[in-house]
């Protein structure tokens, strides 16, 4: 399928999507968005896709946010259900999603990143919750996902003066995972995506899906009473996976995983 605003790259059993808006620095308007959720439920109910990447077009930003261009020029701001990107209010992906920050990450694109499992940002990277600068607020999830990453009182130090951090700080913060050359982003990205692939995709799923709903649950003994009652671990149980990780390693051969 053909999109406008994004452009789409299947790798094996890895997606690279591309926000394609580089003359407004990949801001985000309906259209845009409204594509990017078609993308990602593409994504989640392909079998044969297991890891994405997402990114933007062009060295100076992955996206600054929602276009507020368009909203100045008396278009209706509309956004989906599933949120910016189709990624920041969708809360049943359980497939991982790498973010490859190239340059600016502002606003509601911030807010995208933090979406993501992963962040890998370039070295020209920057971030930033500047919304109380134009009379807003960062309610695409900033608000809550930057303090669950690097605590409270950092994440208010983003957030109550909207500055903006570079890259190398956002990963002695703690939510940028690794730091890289402008260059070399989108093959890193392909790197740790791969190692990602490399692992069973049920188990991974199921990790990801424990770890996301125990950030929910009141206490780490409800948490963790509670994680064989999750849909992907109990399908992990239940795998081909499963079966095939052991004997792979009692035959001392790769595992051949099958993903169901």
């Amino acid at each position: 399928m053909a999109y406008e605003h994004c452009s789409v790259e299947r790798d094996g059993r890895i997606l690279i999507v591309t926000i394609n808006r580089p003359d407004r620095m990949n801001a985000l308007h309906p259209p845009a968005n409204a594509e990017l959720e078609q993308v990602f439920n593409d994504f989640a109910a392909d079998p044969e896709l297991w890891v994405a990447i997402l990114t933007g077009a062009g060295d100076r930003a992955f996206s600054a946010g929602n276009d507020l261009r368009w909203q100045a020029e008396g278009n209706a701001v509309t956004v989906p259900a599933t949120g910016f990107a189709g990624l920041t209010s969708r809360w049943d992906l359980d497939k991982p999603v790498i973010a490859a920050v190239n340059g600016v990450a502002m606003g509601g694109g911030f807010e995208i990143a933090l979406a993501a499992d992963i962040i890998l940002a370039s070295e020209n990277a920057s971030f930033a919750l500047p919304e109380p600068k134009v009379g807003l607020a960062a309610l695409a999830g900033g608000l809550h996902r930057l303090p669950r990453a690097i605590g409270l009182k950092r994440a208010m130090g983003m957030i109550l003066t909207g500055r903006v951090v570079p890259a190398a700080e956002g990963k002695a913060l703690g939510f940028v995972h690794d730091v890289v050359p402008a260059g070399e982003l989108l093959a890193a990205a392909r790197a740790l995506a791969a190692q990602i692939c490399a692992l069973s995709p049920m188990s991974i799923r199921a990790s990801k899906q424990v770890v996301s709903r125990s950030l929910d649950t009141a206490s780490l003994r409800e948490a963790y009473e509670g994680q064989m009652a999750h849909p992907a671990v109990a399908a992990l149980w239940k795998s081909e996976d499963l079966r095939e990780g052991p004997l792979a390693f009692a035959q001392k051969r790769k595992p051949e995983w099958k993903g169901r």
